[in-house]
């Protein structure tokens, strides 16, 4: 399980609003390809690790306004839980993140490169809030632009 948490330099309702949408998080999380929304509690995430894609759907398990989100996943290859908590800090005009995020298999033990995967992801999980952070705080979050995938052609 990774647990990190980071103060941001903007109000809470700013920084809430940037993270409580799971399609934004490859816009820092660089081990997420693509989340695509189901609908507005269902979450598809991709992601390949060593040479297995991974497709897993997660539903919304909370979503208390400005202060908790949270998610499970509900199907697929990978099983994801995640919880970001919110902070007012100095006033409101700071905020912190308390992220949480914990990868699993649904079952056996998991290949030697999902292992390095799970094994990583704290480490993974402080830098991707350092790139949210440097993101949110320049105001170029919602301009930055996800990478489109290569298309491959024979």
């Amino acid at each position: 399980m990774a647990h990190e948490r980071i103060e941001i330099d903007l109000p809470l309702a700013k920084v809430y609003e940037l993270l409580s949408n799971p399609v934004d998080f490859p816009k820092f999380m660089d081990r997420v390809d693509a989340v695509e929304r189901i609908n507005s509690q269902t979450f598809e995430y991709h992601t390949k690790i060593g040479n297995e894609d991974f497709v897993w759907t997660t539903n919304l398990i909370d979503n208390l306004r400005n202060t908790r989100f949270a998610w499970i996943t509900i199907n697929g290859n990978l099983n994801q839980t995640g919880t970001i908590r919110f902070t007012p800090l100095d006033n409101g005009t700071r905020t912190r993140v308390e992220f949480s995020l914990d990868y699993r298999t649904f079952f056996g033990d998991p290949t030697d490169d999902l292992a390095t995967f799970i094994e990583e992801s704290p480490a993974q999980l402080v830098k991707d809030l350092e790139k949210f952070k440097e993101l949110a705080e320049s105001d170029t979050f919602k301009e930055t632009q996800l990478e489109p995938k290569e298309e491959v052609t024979a």
